[in-house]
């Protein structure tokens, strides 16, 4: 995985800041490649419980990210029951990495 843990730390609070303690985030994708170069850091949020203003937390997760984190290229996806999932949410469940 090609985050530091300092960086691992602090996508951890800000998602829980965010969405709350129960919400996971997984990082998938060329992150999770230690061969890898460059690339943007994708990341999947995921709540059990329907999440009241998904797309404004979104925005905001990606806003404290980019402040705390420094100017790199996020993405986030959000899920929670009332997602219907799509072949990019299924791939990052089964290939990401918890964090």
């Amino acid at each position: 995985m090609r985050l530091t843990p300092h960086e691992v730390r602090i996508i951890r609070e800000t998602t829980r800041e965010v969405f709350g303690p129960d919400a996971s985030v997984r990082l998938f994708r060329s992150r999770t490649d230690d061969q890898a170069r460059g690339g943007d850091i994708d990341l999947l949020v995921e709540s059990e419980a329907p999440i009241a203003d998904r797309f404004h937390k979104e925005l905001e997760l990606g806003a404290k990210l980019q402040m705390r984190l420094g100017d790199q290229p996020i993405d986030i996806l959000v899920i929670d029951p009332d997602v219907q999932l799509q072949p990019i949410h299924q791939q990052a469940r089964r290939t990401g990495i918890a964090l």
